[in-house]
């Protein structure tokens, strides 16, 4: 597949590498999605392989670029751009996508990612995203994963993907997966809607240990672990002076409680450590409360001024 929009900064021998994107903008509540990436990139050190063209699919009057000043001096303008890194991990091959979601042209862009994929072999794909869900901050992160050939579900514990609706780069990209034949598969974390504006590094935290789970590979937590008690901390001063949100984040715990304990016959009975920050990093079962956060994705995409996916 042509990639004329494609430029490589280096050539790297990867074996069926699993691709693991993410992109900021709308579908990256709490930056969750962008920081789960990035630790993975630095905690694995990988290597940047390749950037696609920002200049064929980025509206500058959105997505605005940067000026740094160079030695104190020269003024240098830093362009948005997705680039791609690949690493060699233990339990298997991985390319990483990272940057900000295109503004134009997602066909030709989701042609561009797959061809990447493509010239290295890789036979999955897997998005990562974050929305916002009334979910409290106190309790473990809820991870939606979701696709749509069976066999994957089968053998990752996904869910069939059933939303309709308005779409944006993400399910452009899996539509492509699905018409080239690439296996693809969506995870999506959960953040407390109450504390939109506030980064979320245990949600981050918990994409990170599902997507390591699915490609095999070392849980790279960087430096995240020791910001979550932070992150709860700076949430729990937001909530401290209004009564009427605290009391709304102890209606969501109780509620949180309460599905915890009619789910625990229904769970993995495996006995793997899912911890995550202190904190179980729970996957969402279909028949013990899946539904409800299923359609709380569902209606957050819906409800994007944007273009949702």
């Amino acid at each position: 597949m042509e990639m004329e929009h494609v430029k490589w900064h280096s050539d790297l021998t990867l074996r069926n590498p699993v691709m693991i994107a993410a992109f900021t903008g709308w579908n990256d509540a709490g930056d969750a999605a962008s920081t789960a990436l990035r630790t993975m990139i630095e905690s694995w050190g990988a290597t940047l392989l390749a950037s696609i063209d920002a200049e064929e699919f980025t509206d500058f009057a959105t997505t605005r670029p940067h000026v740094r000043l160079v030695d104190g001096l020269t003024r240098e303008i830093v362009w948005p751009q997705v680039a791609i890194w690949g690493v060699s991990t233990p339990g298997g091959d991985v390319l990483l996508v990272l940057g900000p979601e295109p503004s134009l042209r997602w066909r030709l862009f989701s042609e561009e990612v797959l061809g990447i994929a493509q010239r290295f072999g890789t036979t999955l794909i897997v998005t990562l995203g974050a929305l916002l869900a009334d979910v409290p901050h106190t309790r473990d992160v809820q991870l939606i994963g979701t696709a749509t050939d069976q066999d994957l579900i089968d053998r990752f514990d996904l869910q069939r993907s059933r939303y309709e609706g308005p779409t944006g780069i993400v399910g452009v990209i899996h539509d492509a997966c699905n018409s080239a034949g690439v296996n693809s598969a969506s995870l999506w974390a959960a953040t407390p809607a109450y504390a939109a504006q506030i980064q979320s590094p245990k949600a981050a935290l918990a994409l990170i240990r599902r997507a390591a789970d699915i490609v095999g590979a070392p849980f790279p937590a960087g430096g995240l672990s020791e910001l979550v008690s932070e992150y709860e901390q700076q949430v729990d001063d937001l909530i401290t002076g209004d009564p009427e949100l605290r009391g709304y984040v102890r209606r969501l715990e109780s509620i949180a409680d309460s599905d915890d304990d009619d789910d625990e016959v229904l769970l993995d009975d495996d006995d793997d450590d899912d911890t995550v920050g202190g904190e179980a990093g729970t996957d969402v079962d279909p028949d013990a409360g899946g539904d409800q956060l299923i359609e709380e994705l569902e209606q957050f995409l819906r409800d994007q001024e944007g273009p949702p996916a």
